[in-house]
């Protein structure tokens, strides 16, 4: 849940400051968020599931799974993007690619940072 507040934080930052990336209002910004939680997660599934697969194996299947991942990687934000525009039907634009890029690297880094802070904190005795 602190993940989609954390999103919905960025998000709305990147249509303060950038005026390529649209949102129509607060609510499809939140859905935007859990979407774009949604997505992530099962990217970053699959981006792990390949390193494994990449550290366990050699030769023809190591350069396959390279392969893969290299397709992988640029394929997320087009995902992103096309799945965005499916859903939001125009009520969501996030930019180009460059832009979800940067966007997914600064939410990454936001989950992250936040992630930390939270394990950092001990919890209330009431």
């Amino acid at each position: 849940m602190v993940d989609v507040f954390v999103y919905t934080v960025v998000l709305g930052l990147f249509v303060q400051f950038f005026p390529e990336v649209i949102s129509e209002s607060f609510a499809i910004t939140l859905l935007t968020a859990v979407l774009l939680k949604l997505v992530l997660e099962v990217v970053t599934a699959a981006k792990k599931s390949l390193v494994a697969r990449l550290r366990s194996r050699s030769g023809v299947r190591r350069a396959l799974n390279a392969l893969v991942l290299l397709l992988v990687l640029p394929g997320s934000k087009l995902l992103v993007l096309e799945l965005t525009a499916l859903v939001f039907r125009g009520e969501v634009q996030l930019g180009g690619f460059f832009l979800v890029t940067a966007l997914i690297i600064v939410l990454m880094l936001a989950r992250g940072a936040t992630r930390r802070v939270f394990r950092g904190v001990p919890a209330e005795r009431s």
